[in-house]
């Protein structure tokens, strides 16, 4: 049986970071399951927890005016996902549902915040990889959102 550690030191994201890194932010970690319908994030709901995901899948939504909720991204097996703890005020920027029963590791925010609290090179290196994920979420919010709205322009020209 691995342990959260050995999970960390497998997985992409924390490729190249110090191991003594990894076993800090393996001391703020927990294994988790969730079930299918469940929320594991809510927009304006305080942040304190990211997630790799180990085994199921969890669609992140956002909530459009004139869509209502819309999928931006649908993550699974060895996703991360959960940037909102690290940037201030830490609370979701989105809704996260699970599609079908989850295992993930949850990695708690508020244990890290005080680790990169004590040790700013952590929290910079935390923030380097955050930073490509938070890019890659507005990328697909940015291609869903176009979508959208664009296949509604398109048919309006087409109506009128």
């Amino acid at each position: 049986m691995k342990t959260i550690e050995d999970l960390l030191k497998e997985h992409h994201f924390f490729k190249g970071l110090n191991p003594e890194y990894i076993s800090l932010i393996a001391g703020c970690g927990k294994n988790a399951v969730f079930k299918k319908g469940e929320y594991v994030a809510r927009e304006g709901k305080e942040a304190n927890h990211f997630f790799i995901i180990q085994q199921g899948k969890v669609a992140i939504d956002i909530l459009t005016v004139e869509e209502g909720p819309v999928i931006i991204q649908t993550v699974q097996a060895g996703d991360i996902f959960g940037w909102s703890w690290i940037i201030e005020p830490h609370f979701w920027r989105f809704d996260a549902r699970v599609l079908e029963t989850t295992h993930a590791i949850a990695l708690d925010g508020k244990c890290l915040r005080g680790k990169c609290n004590e040790d700013p090179k952590l929290g910079y290196e935390l923030l380097k990889r955050f930073s490509s994920v938070l890019a890659q979420r507005l990328e697909m919010a940015r291609m869903q959102l176009m979508d959208i709205y664009g296949s509604k322009s398109g048919k309006k020209k087409r109506q009128g």
